[in-house]
Formats: C-alpha cells, sequence, structure tokens
C-alpha cells in the first residue's frame, strides 16, 4: 500500500500520485513501517471526540489534524469549527475502519440510513370504569387522610417544639 505523506490518506500500489486537491498530486510513498499513521475518517469537533473514545475504547491508538483552520472563529465564538482528519497506525487501519463503520462515522457506499424519529408508542393502561357512589367514596377518604396527615404534622411539630423548650429551662 501507498500513503501521500502530506494529508495520510491510502492509495493502491498502482497509484502514483494523490488525488487530494489540497496535495496538488504529491508522490505518494510506500508504507513500510506499520506504525505510520494514515487517514481514516473527516469530522467536526464533535465527531473527533466521538471517533476517538470509540477508537480507545478498543484500543486503537489514534491522533488528529486540523484541516479548514478558522482560527479567529473560535476566539470570537468560543466554539471550533475547524475539520479534523483522524489517524490511525496502519497496522490498526483495519480494525479501527470496522469501529468507525459500527458507530456510523463512516457511511458505506450504497447504505441507506434511515433514522426512527418516531417514538414508540405504549398501550395505555386501561382505566377501570368507577361509579358514581365508589368515586364520592374514594374522595371522603382522601381528604379525611389528608387532613389526618396535616393534623400530625402540627401535633408531632408542636411536640418536638416543647419538648426542645423543656432542654433549655
Amino acid at each position: 500500500m501507498k500513503y501521500c505523506p502530506k494529508c495520510n490518506r491510502m492509495y493502491n500500489d498502482e497509484e502514483t500520485a494523490c488525488a487530494q486537491e489540497e496535495c496538488k498530486g504529491k508522490t505518494l510513498k510506500v508504507i513500510e513501517d506499520e506504525t505510520t499513521s494514515v487517514y481514516l475518517c473527516s469530522g467536526d469537533v464533535l465527531e473527533r471526540d466521538r471517533v476517538q473514545a470509540a477508537l480507545g475504547d478498543n484500543g486503537v491508538p489514534s491522533v488528529y489534524t486540523r484541516h479548514g483552520v478558522t482560527a479567529n472563529s473560535q476566539v470570537v465564538t468560543g466554539q471550533d469549527f475547524d475539520g479534523f482528519d483522524i489517524l490511525v497506525p496502519y497496522e490498526l487501519y483495519e480494525k479501527a475502519y470496522d469501529i468507525a463503520v459500527g458507530i456510523g462515522a463512516i457511511k458505506l457506499e450504497g447504505e441507506e440510513i434511515i433514522e426512527d424519529d418516531t417514538p414508540e408508542e405504549v398501550e395505555p393502561h386501561p382505566l377501570e370504569e368507577m361509579s358514581r357512589s365508589k368515586r364520592t367514596t374514594v374522595r371522603v377518604v382522601s381528604a379525611i387522610l389528608l387532613i389526618i396527615v396535616v393534623a400530625l404534622v402540627i401535633y408531632g411539630t408542636d411536640f418536638i417544639m416543647q419538648w426542645i423548650k423543656e432542654l433549655f429551662k
């Protein structure tokens, strides 16, 4: 395999020059060292962090380089709008590629991504229909229980306050 020393993209052995516009036909080099960093994918700062976290969780080291640098935008807005290229060692490229495809960072050609935004419908629990007398009974009992709870809180508070006052006499 060959790679471009400027953008780190990989090419077949038959290729002689980089096809990327920013490289302007730079001559390709043969990958001789298994630890040579090669291009995996591109993305913004959030995508970069997401991909690097997934790679790190699976034991694949990665680094990134910036492209489309807009230094002033970060100073003014406080947000990083630059693009990033994620690079991985050549020896772990296939594993990294599978991970990136698995998390959706690399889209395979001809693959249609269907996002289902509709929430799963949950069948409502059937409520028991109460008779008028039963409903009235439930309301009266609930009101009496509420009054009892409030009375207990008031009397309990009075009891505790009296006890505290007697401690300081």
